[in-house]
């Protein structure tokens, strides 16, 4: 594998970390009621999901995918429903006020968003496929390992710098004033936008 063709990928890869989906929507939303460190650990947990989905491309995943396409189409309605469930829950607790009161405290743990993160980032399936596309015409068969080493550290670090990044610029304290004088809204944008993203993993 080439040089160019790496950073390729990498840059491929960094466009659909950059993207608005269910991984970016969670790091925002706890930045702005959670802080920088939870969402730290968060984006932890969205990275290490990041590089599973690229093992299992790497792998072939998506060759099972293909030979057993109702794999695919129950890895899809379990994902959505969870996302459909999380959005639920912002939308039903949307009018109930955020106490921020002890700024310095984690309202969870560090473990518990890592989960967070994690199992946001796995109950999207669609990684898989769009790792398998970049893949498949940029990592040629008998590729060193210490360049599928390169490429899931390359994965790792995208998705984890991004959505701290994510979780940073929406931790500041302008950010969280807009949102206490806007909470209803806000958790009721995110919890419909988090249930669209559910839906569109499920019906595509």
């Amino acid at each position: 594998m080439t040089l160019t063709a790496f950073l390729a990928v990498a840059f491929l890869h960094l466009m659909a970390a950059v993207s608005p989906g269910p991984a970016v929507l969670m790091s925002a939303r706890t930045g702005v009621t959670e802080g920088m460190r939870t969402g730290f650990f968060l984006a932890l947990g969205i990275g290490i999901g990041g590089v599973i989905w690229a093992m299992a491309a790497l792998f072939g995943l998506n060759l099972v995918f293909q030979a057993a396409p109702a794999l695919l189409w129950a890895l899809k309605i379990i994902g959505g429903l969870y996302l459909i469930h999380m959005a639920w829950g912002m939308w039903k607790n949307a009018d109930q006020p955020l106490d921020m009161g002890g700024e310095d405290r984690l309202p969870r743990s560090a473990g518990s968003a890592f989960r967070l993160g994690l199992i946001t980032q796995l109950a999207n399936p669609k990684p898989a496929v769009l790792f398998s596309a970049i893949f498949v015409g940029t990592v040629p068969p008998g590729t060193s390992v210490w360049v599928y080493a390169a490429l899931l550290v390359m994965v790792f670090l995208n998705e984890t710098i991004w959505n701290t990044v994510v979780a940073r610029i929406f931790s500041y304290r302008r950010s969280k004033a807009a949102y206490i004088s806007l909470k209803t809204i806000i958790d009721r944008s995110f919890g419909g936008l988090l249930a669209l993203l559910g839906v569109k993993i499920i019906a595509t």
